[in-house]
């Protein structure tokens, strides 16, 4: 249940607020007549760079940027020890396997919320807050539970081949946060979150 980290940085370019004084000096640099004006030369700018993009996008795999050897739990783990292990490796997310470590399910930090034993644990201060009015934990109705109790099954993957545009996409659809990239035998391969499609495409900007 380690993860070794593997991400590989995958830019893609930056957009640049190209001024007309920009174009009209990069024009004299060209030898020749050219029967364009420079609002020609930006739009044209715009759509290249649009293709670019889509291209770029397009290239990058989700190999490219998972994190490999993830952080993963089995159907049978005890509550306690999936929110153990959330807590020691940082993260706010975790894949759940079965005994041929096939993906099953997923369990957020929002699954172990919705389930607390209050109907104010919609954040993390509104448990501190129950808590702290309260006399007991609001999690302790979840001791004896293991993590199929919890985890949103079926869960949706991606294949290894899948373009980042298309998981940014599944995403933005979905409202989730991460997938497990996984192969033809439904087995985990890594994960793909949020912030590993932002850290591909601007690594100069999430030091």
């Amino acid at each position: 249940m380690k993860k070794t980290p593997q991400n590989n940085d995958i830019s893609c370019p930056r957009p640049l607020d190209i001024s007309d004084d920009d174009i009209l000096e990069a024009m004299k640099d060209i030898e020749g007549y050219l029967d364009i004006t420079p609002g020609d030369v930006k739009e044209l700018y715009g759509f290249a760079y649009r293709h670019a993009v889509e291209r770029l996008t397009n290239l990058v795999k989700a190999r490219d940027i998972m994190t490999k050897t993830t952080v993963f739990v089995k159907k049978d783990t005890p509550l306690e020890k999936v929110a153990e292990t959330m807590a020691d490796h940082s993260i706010s997310g975790v894949p759940v396997v079965d005994n041929e470590d096939r993906v099953v399910g997923i369990i957020s930090e929002k699954d172990f919320l919705r389930r607390m034993d209050s109907k104010d644990t919609s954040s993390f201060m509104s448990v501190v807050s129950v808590c702290l009015k309260s006399k007991g934990c609001v999690a302790l109705s979840m001791r004896e539970q293991k993590a199929e109790d919890i985890m949103i099954s079926p869960v949706i993957t991606v294949g290894e081949d899948t373009p980042i545009s298309d998981i940014a996409d599944i995403f933005t659809k979905q409202d989730i946060n991460r997938v497990p990239v996984t192969d033809r035998k439904d087995e985990l391969m890594g994960i793909v979150s949020r912030a590993d499609i932002i850290r591909s495409s601007f690594p100069k900007y999430t030091d």
